[in-house]
């Protein structure tokens, strides 16, 4: 036992102390994070939308999450990731308290396109701050870390979102939601500002950078991680209507399933990281290995109807997100060195943003049309294609020529 907590405790050694700001800034603003795995819950439940009407909000979120992350890219590189991040986490707040004002679908639309517009000029930003204050051999547990803060926060709001929701009603959601972003704000003008901290590793600027979009082998890595995006963002939309329809789960169990996929992460993602680092697998090998897994618990859903492979499927889809995520992003980063970081993050995280436009929408049309059987049988048909595509990217890089 001693052993194991040993192994635990030194997966997070050698991170900076500015990498562990960045962790805590991002746990509060992501333990308010409530409102978006019961979105597709609270359209149909308290304003009463149709699903195909769910899955056009959704894809305004997408396409203002597309925007903000090529915003965000672009401004990374221009006023620096610092004043990018400040902007988005104080809009943002102010945003999600107005937004439940809004009920009509249209205004919705716009409403959604515009908040997450400017939640997620963020994220590139986010991944050039969080290269900037690690060392290089440490990006990928950084990166790591900064996701379990992510997962932490997510672990706990959906099981309080759950409570918030039947005790006080779905407008509770939005202000914690919003009030949650400008303390993250706050935090990070005390601990971060550039006044008060350093650069571990600052961007090299060479010379004749490679645009993000001409660089071919990133753009099929792009496109396979959009479509591991594609089905992965199901478990935000479609899945919980799954929970609740098929299998007549409450908000709060459904919540408490959701939080499970936090709480493994929490306890097993920074060791896992950290003794696969340790092993031969390349990184875009640990991303098709994520990506078999998720997919692979979209076909268990078809397999029985008993409720306990809900469970199953979530820990086999937690795994492969623990895998695929840390490694894609520390690919990303990497690859980055050849041009413009910002750029490079920026059309990363413009990738997600594409599996939300199409992902959200097109799992609501599948299940209103060919129903939830044909649906999973439809991602893991897509997650096949994923892997493919990696597998393709793999044989690439090792006939590329190293830029020196």
């Amino acid at each position: 036992m001693y052993k194991v907590l040993n192994h635990y405790k030194d997966s997070f050694s050698g991170l900076s102390k500015e990498v562990w700001w960045l962790a805590l800034i991002t746990l509060i603003n992501r333990a308010g994070a409530m409102v978006i795995p019961f979105l597709s819950l609270y359209l149909t439940d308290n304003l009463n939308f149709s699903l195909e009407q769910i899955g056009w909000i959704m894809t305004s979120y997408g396409l203002g999450s597309f925007f903000g992350a090529w915003l965000g890219g672009k401004l990374s590189d221009q006023i620096g990731y610092y004043r990018v991040i400040m902007g988005s986490l104080f809009l943002t707040g102010i945003s999600f308290i107005i937004i439940q004002y809004f009920t009509s679908f249209w205004s919705l639309c716009l409403s959604f396109f515009v908040l997450i517009a400017i939640a997620d000029t963020a994220r590139p930003a986010f991944f050039v701050a969080l290269s900037a204050y690690s060392k290089p051999q440490n990006k990928t547990r950084s990166l790591t870390f900064i996701r379990l803060a992510i997962n932490l926060g997510f672990s706990a709001g959906p099981a309080l979102g759950g409570i918030i929701i039947t005790s006080i009603g779905y407008n509770g959601l939005f202000w914690v939601d919003g009030i949650t972003c400008i303390i993250a704000g706050l935090v990070m003008i005390q601990t971060l500002n550039p006044k008060k901290t350093k650069e571990l590793d600052k961007e090299v600027v060479i010379e004749n950078p490679i645009p993000a979009y001409r660089d071919g082998i990133y753009i099929v890595f792009l496109i396979a991680l959009a479509l591991f995006g594609f089905i992965f963002v199901q478990y935000f939309s479609t899945i919980p209507l799954y929970y609740k329809e098929v299998h007549l789960l409450s908000e709060e169990k459904i919540g408490l399933l959701l939080a499970m996929n936090g709480a493994l992460i929490f306890f097993l993602e920074m060791p896992l990281i950290t003794y696969l680092e340790k092993t031969n697998l390349s990184k875009i090998g640990n991303v098709i290995s994520g990506f078999i897994l998720t997919g692979l618990s979209f076909a268990l859903l078809l397999l029985t109807p008993w409720a306990g492979i809900l469970v199953i499927g979530m820990i086999i889809a937690t795994f492969g997100e623990m895998i695929a995520f840390p490694f894609g992003n520390a690919f990303a980063l990497e690859r980055s060195k050849r041009g413009r970081q910002g750029a490079y993050m920026g059309l990363y995280s413009m990738s997600f943003s594409a599996a939300h436009i199409f992902g959200h929408n097109s799992g609501m049309q599948l299940i209103d049309r060919i129903g939830y059987h044909n649906s999973w049988i439809f991602m893991t048909a897509v997650s096949a294609i994923g892997v493919i595509l990696l597998f393709f990217v793999v044989k690439k890089i090792k006939r590329e020529k190293p830029i020196t």
